[in-house]
């Protein structure tokens, strides 16, 4: 992977000064530290949006992280929930919720100064189905971590050798994908669905995901802690009612990785 690294930093350092869409995730905590080591600290800004999509508790951590790596990092509000396009679903939701987003880190990016914005995308995600990468592409945002090819797997590994906080964190998601599609997103839903998912980890699972069905919920879990969600089936459905849902119903099949 050294090969990768060093074309990583080449990358970064051609490009002078670097604008980040930071989340506090695995691959866009990875790139800001990459590009604190490539370039001079007042030459990186990650720029955080904040949303009611985001699960609990992630926005506070990705600050934290930010601050821990010595970065410089302000937030933007998008308002997504605000536009009458995201709020029906369609299936397009994830381009048009990608093209608000990224709109309003650009307009931030270039009020500071910054002409260059880059993404987290690694190589894996290129041969995944992903409809917030064409609205990244249209506004000319980079995905340095794919055009060098890493993977989720060697960014963590490289993530774990740089002490990187979120080296083995889960993988996560935006809360508006546990919505289908045609049901209207509203913050009380994202609610409903981000406080359920929270308390869940609390209980110890990895991965979990709570698909909302009007007043149903219907829990995802890895395959392997599926045994741990029936012997705690007690705690599990008092805490899917206590955020407001009146039935719970368990996927047997678990969680499995979109495509």
């Amino acid at each position: 992977m050294n090969d990768k690294t060093d074309q990583l930093f080449a990358l970064l350092k051609e490009s002078g000064n670097v604008a980040v869409a930071y989340s506090g995730g695995v691959d866009s905590t990875f790139l800001v530290a990459a590009a604190l080591k490539a370039l001079e600290r007042g030459n990186v800004f990650a720029i955080i949006a904040r949303s009611p999509s985001m699960p609990h508790g992630e926005f506070d951590e990705a600050l934290a992280v930010a601050t821990q790596l010595g970065a410089r990092c302000e937030v933007v509000t998008p308002g997504e929930t605000e536009d009458p396009e995201y709020i029906a679903n369609p299936p397009e939701r994830c381009y048009i919720c990608k093209r608000i987003i990224f709109r309003t880190i650009w307009q931030k990016t270039v009020e500071n100064g910054f002409h260059v914005l880059l993404d987290g995308d690694n190589a894996d995600d290129t041969h995944e189905h992903r409809p917030g990468k064409q609205a990244a592409r249209e506004l000319g945002v980079r995905s340095p971590l794919a055009e060098c090819g890493f993977t989720k797997a060697e960014i963590r590994a490289v993530s774990g050798e740089w002490g990187l906080p979120t080296a083995n964190k889960p993988a996560l998601s935006c809360l508006a994908t546990r919505i289908p599609h045609g049901t209207r997103i509203t913050p009380e839903i994202l609610e409903m669905i981000g406080r359920a998912e929270a308390d869940l980890r609390v209980l110890g699972f990895g991965i979990c995901r709570v698909r909302h069905h009007g007043d149903v919920a219907r829990i995802e879990v890895q395959p392997d802690e599926i045994e741990k969600m029936v012997k705690n089936k007690g705690k599990v459905a008092e805490i899917i009612k206590n955020a407001g849902y009146k039935r719970v119903a368990a996927d047997l099949e678990g969680y499995i990785k979109p495509v």
